[in-house]
C-alpha cells in the first residue's frame, strides 16, 4: 500500500481498530462471567456434599454422588483457573508503534487485537467446557444425593 492509499484508508482502519477493541472488552466481560459462575458451582457442590455427609444415606448412591461432586469441584476449579485474559502490553505497544505512520500503526494494532481475540477465544471455550462439565456433574450429584436420601428413609 502506498502512503497515499494508507492515508485514505485511515477512517476505515480506525473503525476496524475500535471494533476490535470493543470486542476484546466484551470478551473480557464474558470470561469474568464464566469465572463467577464457576465459583458459584464450586460453592454449591461443596455445600451439597457437606449436606449429604451429615445425613443418613444409602451408601452406594451417596458415594456415587460424592464422586459427582468431586468432579464438579475439580472442573469448576479448572474453569476458574485455566488462564489469564490476554491484552495488549502497553510498553511494547508504545516502543513498537510510536514512530510508525498512523495508518500503519492502526493496521498493526488491529492485527494484534485480532490475534489476542483469537487466543482469548480458545481460553474462553476451554473455560466454558470445564464449566459445563462442572454443571452437569453437580446435577448428577444432586439427583444421586436425593435418591440416596430417599432410599434410606
Amino acid at each position: 500500500m502506498t502512503p497515499a492509499e494508507l492515508e485514505a484508508q485511515e477512517p476505515t482502519l480506525e473503525l476496524l481498530n475500535n471494533e476490535a477493541a470493543s470486542r476484546l472488552t466484551r470478551q473480557s466481560d464474558s470470561l469474568a462471567k464464566i469465572d463467577t459462575k464457576a465459583v458459584f458451582l464450586i460453592g454449591f457442590a461443596a455445600t451439597a456434599a457437606q449436606f449429604l455427609a451429615t445425613h443418613k444415606h444409602h451408601d452406594v448412591l451417596a458415594y456415587c454422588a460424592f464422586a459427582a461432586y468431586a468432579v464438579s469441584l475439580l472442573a469448576g476449579v479448572q474453569a476458574f483457573r485455566v488462564a489469564e485474559y490476554k491484552d495488549l502490553e502497553p510498553r511494547p505497544l508504545v516502543v513498537n508503534y510510536v514512530r510508525l505512520p498512523k495508518g500503519l500503526a492502526l493496521i498493526r494494532l488491529a492485527a494484534s487485537r485480532a490475534s489476542l481475540f483469537e487466543e482469548n477465544q480458545r481460553r474462553q471455550q476451554k473455560k466454558a467446557r470445564y464449566w459445563l462439565v462442572s454443571l452437569w456433574s453437580l446435577i448428577v450429584g444432586l439427583v444421586l444425593s436425593t435418591v440416596a436420601l430417599l432410599v434410606h428413609t
